[in-house]
């Protein structure tokens, strides 16, 4: 039974906590392209790429006993402790409910309010921000990563376009080494360097491009080539290139958890002994990962993500060309740091007690976040985004309706 911090670690060695950090999904100078791409258009504004306020009103009450409903079955399938979800649909309002236990042990209930871990969510981000320096003219997404980064087996073949499609073959960092780090020392904050590190010299899991194998990876190796093009942190460029234009007050780029005031849920597993809580160490992440949010911002990044309003248009559609994984989280087509299910675009994460989900759909304009605090259910269910599903279909048949 894990009832504390250490209690957590100790079980690293018998598999539970590898599970849960392979899982996430859920991880000076500047440098360019040698032969930059042609910008197609100007990129959009700060100002044009805030979306609206969320939908005034409320969805029909017959409409949302029917996502109550199936948020309260998924909570009792997956035995979730606690969720917050939202779900905003322009012209006909918006419907955000909390349910559940934030802390098991305290009994503290989940409220809208609280800020929730995206856990790989934060690959869109990262993707984001690499797209905009394609769009303007600082790299070239068939660029190879030696450009940027040394030291990665295959780095002369791999391209940036397949490091953010997941086609890469890369090694993940999430190997023996750095379990072995973590386990040692739960609380270390560890720096994109390291992480990149324990990648380096690595052999290649396939050639580029042969497969689609979804890694934490092939994200934080783009953290990296975005330092060296920008000549800053990732927190600095995220938050200036994206939090601040957005408005994204409640979003962050958070390394130590113990910096993270806000009131937010524990994140468990559920194991003989009932809800195990998991270490609170969000720098295991880095860019691919270590980001948190709130349900208004998620809505607002869900809408920015599918719409493509930080992109030109001719980037957002080298975005959206993807392809199924071969393996990794349930997605019909994963494509450049976001994937498609029905219709719906956007993205979900898991890993360390948390599960997220956050999509969008074009054709409608209604979007949908889930957050839950759970992770590892038996069978490698993606309960929050087996939850947007859920409503996805019932979107649909109300739509039809």
């Amino acid at each position: 039974m894990i009832d504390d911090l250490m209690g957590a670690v100790r079980t690293a060695r018998s598999g539970i906590l590898v599970i849960a950090v392979l899982t996430a999904a859920l991880l000076s100078g500047c440098a360019g392209s040698s032969a930059p791409p042609t910008v197609s258009a100007t990129p959009p504004s700060a100002a044009d790429a805030r979306p609206s306020a969320a939908p005034t009103g409320v969805l029909p009450e017959a409409l949302q006993a029917k996502l109550h409903a199936a948020l309260d079955d998924a909570m009792k399938q997956y035995d979730v402790p606690g969720a917050a979800v939202g779900v905003w649909i322009p012209g006909q309002g918006s419907w955000t409910a909390a349910a559940g236990l934030a802390d098991v042990a305290n009994q503290i209930p989940v409220t809208t309010s609280m800020s929730w871990p995206l856990r790989s969510v934060t690959k869109s981000f990262t993707v984001t921000l690499l797209l905009q320096l394609v769009d303007q003219g600082r790299v070239g997404l068939d660029d190879p990563l030696s450009m940027y980064v040394e030291g990665v087996t295959g780095g002369d073949e791999i391209t940036l376009r397949e490091l953010a499609d997941m086609s890469s073959g890369n090694a993940d960092y999430t190997g023996d080494a750095f379990v072995a780090e973590f386990t040692e020392n739960p609380d270390k904050i560890f720096t994109l360097d390291e992480l990149n590190g324990f990648v380096l010299g690595q052999p290649a899991q396939f050639a580029p491009g042969a497969q689609k194998v979804y890694t934490n990876a092939n994200t934080n190796l783009l953290g990296a080539v975005i330092e060296k093009v920008t000549g800053q942190r990732f927190a600095d460029v995220l938050d200036q290139s994206i939090l601040q234009p957005l408005q994204l007050d409640g979003t962050q780029y958070l390394l130590d958890a113990k910096t993270w005031t806000t009131p937010h849920p524990d994140g468990y597993i559920q194991g003989d002994g009932g809800p195990q809580v998991q270490p609170d160490n969000l720098s295991i992440f880095g860019p691919a990962g270590s980001m948190v949010t709130t349900l208004d911002d998620a809505r607002a990044w869900g809408e920015t993500l599918a719409e493509g309003r930080l992109l030109t248009p001719a980037t957002q559609a080298r975005r959206e060309a993807g392809a199924p994984l071969q393996s990794g989280p349930p997605y019909d087509v994963y494509a450049l740091g976001m994937g498609e299910t029905d219709g719906w675009w956007g993205h979900n994460g898991e890993g360390l007690g948390f599960t997220a989900a956050v999509f969008h759909d074009p054709s409608s304009g209604a979007t949908v976040a889930v957050f839950m605090n759970v992770s590892n259910v038996p069978g490698k269910v993606h309960p929050a985004d087996q939850t947007f599903r859920r409503f996805a279909e019932i979107l649909r048949a109300a739509t039809a309706g």
